[in-house]
């Protein structure tokens, strides 16, 4: 099995299209989400604490984080599916149930504070043993984004996946499969550590490639017509989402871009997010536009990983006062770039930046329905939103006519 590994491992990591190269690898969007599921996570015990948590998946902070999981590509499509209340079976049972509430809410606060895999385990087996119907190791994706190199993401394709590389027939719905499924991840992961990561994001992507038949183990001989007929349509499923996804980079460039052109043109030092430095938009270099470094801040580390994340900040020349800070959001979840302005505010904010999420029109709704949530409202962060073809249009307009990081209200628009 080992020699047989390595060179799937090889087979995994060369092709460009697997999920370690589109999903694992320098993805700006993967390495934001993991403070935006943290983030969301320490709302949920909130507000399961103060009573809070509505008695529907919908509507609550959970539906917030299992968003942001699921849009992480496909390896999660369908993360929150297990978490719908389905009113007929009664599950899962932390919607209605007070005590069920209580006990997933100390879970996640017990696993969140965790600082080794013995204490996540033991709350595993302690929330296993009061059998929540409904409530089972689709969880784990949850744990991921709180312990990456401890916890593994976990569902049907990775299950299906580890069944044919391994020979096994592991199952669904059993956090004792889960846990045994872990150990074996583990074991394999420190043998080849150095072709994967630390990260259990990658081998967890080897197996979904497996799982989804897009990564091939066994002798295609043995394929029938229609498994060769339903690979080829996820090939092509593949190359398309591959080049959306490429379409989608260029646009959020595109973006970036207008808006460090604009606030340079207002006389403002501007930083794109600390890892898109080197992208360029049009061969117009982002590290040519923008300060050689972030300016210094007194404030945590933690705090200030996630400000520098923000796609686009303006400072007031010469000084680490932020004026206007900017969140490109393409596809992916609307309500963690709000989280991070939402950081911004609360942690070197004064009280007169002005904060903006730069959507695509067609998700305009979107927006104004996540605005428009009681929790966010709550906040009390004001934050606006500007259209793509708003920006694109008025980009040398207001550069021209514009005197201060104001000018921007005019193609503002809030709610």
């Amino acid at each position: 099995m080992t020699g047989n590994l390595s060179q799937i491992i090889q087979q995994y990591k060369n092709d460009q299209e697997s999920v370690y190269n589109t999903w694992f690898i320098n993805n700006e969007e993967r390495l934001k989400a993991f403070r935006s599921i943290r983030r969301g996570v320490l709302q949920v015990i909130e507000d399961i604490k103060t009573k809070k948590f509505g008695n529907d998946f919908k509507g609550t902070s959970l539906e917030f984080v299992l968003t942001c999981i699921a849009e992480q590509k496909q390896i999660f499509e369908g993360a929150s599916h297990p978490f719908y209340w389905k009113p007929k079976l009664r599950i899962p049972d932390i919607y209605e149930n007070e005590s069920n509430k209580i006990l997933f809410g100390q879970f996640l606060e017990n696993c969140l504070n965790a600082k080794n895999e013995e204490q996540i385990i033991k709350e595993i087996i302690k929330l296993d043993s009061h059998k929540i119907k409904g409530l089972g190791p689709a969880v784990g994706n949850i744990l991921y984004f709180l312990h990456p190199t401890i916890m593994p993401p976990f569902n049907t394709a990775i299950v299906n996946g580890f069944n044919a590389l391994f020979k096994d027939k592991k199952k669904l719905g059993s956090w004792t499969e889960y846990l045994k499924i872990r150990e074996t991840l583990l074991d394999n992961n420190k043998k080849f550590c150095n072709d994967l990561s630390l990260d259990l994001g990658a081998i967890a992507g080897l197996l979904f490639e497996i799982g989804t038949q897009k990564l091939i183990i066994g002798e295609e001989d043995y394929l029938t017509e229609n498994d060769r007929i339903k690979i080829e349509k996820l090939i092509e499923k593949r190359h398309n989402d591959a080049k959306k996804e490429k379409e989608d980079e260029h646009l959020h460039s595109e973006m970036q871009y207008h808006l460090l052109k604009i606030g340079s043109s207002l006389g403002y030092d501007v930083m794109p997010a600390s890892n898109d430095r080197s992208r360029s938009y049009l061969n117009n270099n982002f590290s040519f536009l923008s300060l050689k470094s972030f300016p210094k801040l007194p404030r945590e580390e933690d705090a200030l990983n996630s400000v520098k994340l923000i796609d686009v900040l303006w400072f007031n020349k010469g000084t680490s006062e932020v004026v206007a800070a900017f969140e490109v959001e393409k596809s992916t979840s609307i309500y963690s770039g709000i989280l991070r302005l939402t950081d911004l505010s609360y942690t070197i904010g004064k009280g007169r930046e002005t904060l903006y999420l730069i959507i695509p029109d067609k998700r305009e709704k979107d927006v104004v329905l996540q605005l428009t949530r009681p929790a966010i409202k709550k906040a009390d962060v004001p934050i606006k939103y500007i259209v793509f073809s708003d920006l694109r249009q008025h980009c040398d307009a207001l550069c021209k006519f514009g005197d201060s990081h104001l000018i921007m209200e005019k193609i503002a628009k809030g709610v």
